[in-house]
Formats: C-alpha cells, structure tokens, sequence
C-alpha cells in the first residue's frame, strides 16, 4: 500500500500530524508512507522514522507556482499512490491531493472542495474547545483507526545529530556550560493576537535571571520577529547586574532549535509553532495563551511530562478569530503578568 499525507502551510499544524503518521504506520506496517509538505516545516518530517519520503513543495508566487505545481502533480502521478489523505484542506493542498490521482482521497467537508475526495469527514469549528491533533485525526475515521491520546500518540520530532553537535559547540561558545541552569525564551508568534508584550518579556527575563546565579538565557525567534528578538534581549541586558546570564543573541534554524530546547531545564514561550516544537522533546514547557484555549493548543505529549499553562482567564471575547481584536487593547495579553510566567516557571523547575 502507497499512502500520501498532504499538509502544508505552518509549523504548529505539521507538528500536530505526526501522531498520525505513527498510527498509520502501526496499523499499516509494510506500506510506503509519504508526506507532502512546504519547505518551513520539512526539517519537522525528515528523520522521522515512520515516514519513507518527504516531498517538499515549493513556495513561489504567480506563474511559477503554477508551473511548480504542474511538476508536482506529474510526480505524484508517477509514485501511484493508493490513498491520499489532506490533513489541511485549503485549496492548494486539495488541488496536489486530487492530482495524485490515489483513488481512496480523504478530506474534511468543505464547501466546493469536499467534491475533490471520495471519503469526507465533518471539521470542527476553529473556536471550538477540541485539541487540533484530535481534529485531524479524525481524517483517520474512514480507516477504522480509533481513539487516540498523548499518552498512546504524542507529537514527535527526530533530532538531528549534527545540529545537537552544533548546538553544544554555539553554547559553549556564549558561555553556556552544563552547570548553568539554560531557559529558552521564544519570543515570536504567528500574529499579534499571540504575541506576549516585548516590556513583559524583558521584566521574565530579567527577575528569572537575578533570582539564580546559575540562570542562563537563552531568547529565540523566527525570522520575521529577529529585530523584536534584538529588542528584547539588549533590554533586558541592560538591567542586569550579571550580564552574561543573557548571551548575545543567536539564530538557530528548526533542527537546532529543537535540539536547543532538549538540552534546556525550561522552554518559555506563546502558542506558536515552536511551542509544539518543543513539546516533542521531554523540556517543561511554560505556554503564554492569548486567544487560544488550552483545550486546542496545550503541548499534545504525556501528562506526566510537565507543563503549564498560562493566560489571562476567562475573557467574554477570548476565544476569538484572531482577525480583529474586539476591545482593541488584547488584554488576554497583556493580562497576562511577568509574575503568573515566574511563579509557572518556578513550580515546574521544582
């Protein structure tokens, strides 16, 4: 049996499907399982010892999408696959999961797009209090695999040697040793409605580090949040009286970001991909939700891992749909204290 998972776009949602490519790969031991995915989030799949290929589409614009979706579909063609699943269902990955011409094609039930698959499955609403790994695993359904738990199926990521080497070598380089106490600080997120404010991630750092001597911090972004990043870090430096608890700021890309936070005591960050990135590795988590509910995007591993869950309580607008905030002052973050992130860090170090 050939099977073809589709799942494009962000990091959060890839990360969310790996629980099912261990399902299909448990309940289908010999098939060849291959996974289409945008080239932000394949460092996520590759290694992942369930999958036999990743096979990235690239991003482009205008004509040469097109052009590069063509090939796309002429290559899925060849591979003949039996059974497409689109784990995303927008248009896009709708479109390559019919052009692989697999006569079994699951998908959720979506307007125009539901024509496109031959087994259609019910979507839950986005607001709705259901965890995101479980909305897709109901695209297992037609394939008679049942329940799942974190416990049975957590969210997983390989980590790559030679990124773990070059982590070790990049902390010891800033001053980081194995002595010290190493806290990852993410300070990105999808939009602004996730967005902690950069004044409150300067007040965490700075009391987590005065109060142990053996802190070290280490802040963290994505690409388009590196000058926020900047901000943050030489604030924060500028208030403390041991300015080497907060090395310089470093770039990491995905595979040393999640070997970063492996090596780390505590990952402190909002819901965004490289939360649930992080909830692949064993690290205690401390998750800053704004409009999010912790029922949706709490780190999807083993309750006996810890991790807590941090937010400014319950909001007549919150959950919203991240389009426009209603109030106009997202007070479900700026609600949220540098005293509430402390007092979660401190109880999970413990």
């Amino acid at each position: 049996m050939r099977i073809l998972l589709v799942r494009l776009r962000l990091i959060g949602d890839v990360v969310f499907t790996t629980p099912i490519i261990r399902a299909l790969r448990r309940h289908h031991a010999g098939a060849h399982i291959a996974y289409l995915v945008e080239p932000s989030a394949a460092a996520l799949l590759r290694g992942n010892p369930h999958l036999n290929d990743v096979i990235v589409a690239p991003r482009r614009g205008g004509a040469r999408r097109l052009l590069d979706d063509l090939a796309l579909a002429r290559r899925l063609r060849r591979e003949r696959f039996d059974l497409a699943i689109d784990l995303h269902g927008g248009p896009r990955a709708a479109w390559l999961t019919r052009a692989s011409g697999a006569p079994m094609r699951i998908g959720y039930d979506m307007g125009w797009r539901s024509r496109i698959y031959t087994h259609r499955v019910p979507r839950s609403p986005d607001l709705f209090p259901r965890h995101s790994v479980l909305n897709q695993w109901d695209l297992l359904a037609p394939l008679g695999i049942g329940h799942c738990t974190p416990e049975h199926d957590p969210v997983e990521m390989t980590e790559d040697p030679a990124a773990a080497v070059r982590v070790t070598e990049r902390l010891h380089a800033a001053g980081v040793h194995s002595g010290h106490r190493l806290v990852v600080v993410h300070v990105s997120a999808g939009n602004e409605f996730r967005r902690w404010p950069e004044d409150a991630f300067c007040a965490m750092i700075a009391a987590l580090v005065e109060r142990d001597p053996q802190c070290r911090v280490i802040v963290a972004s994505g690409p388009s949040d590196a000058e926020a990043a900047t901000r943050v870090t030489e604030t924060a430096r500028s208030r403390l009286t041991r300015p080497e608890s907060l090395p310089p700021l470093l770039e990491w890309d995905l595979n040393e970001l999640h070997a970063l936070v492996a090596r780390a005591a505590v990952y402190i960050g909002g819901d965004s991909g490289p939360l649930h990135v992080a909830a692949t590795t064993e690290t205690p988590i401390v998750a800053l939700l704004g409009p999010t509910l912790a029922e949706r995007s709490r780190p999807w591993r083993d309750s006996r891992l810890p991790s807590a869950m941090v937010d400014a309580g319950p909001l007549p607008c919150r959950p919203c749909d991240q389009r426009r905030c209603i109030p106009g002052d997202f007070r479900c973050l700026t609600r949220i204290t540098p005293e509430q992130v402390i007092a979660a860090v401190e109880h999970l170090l413990r």
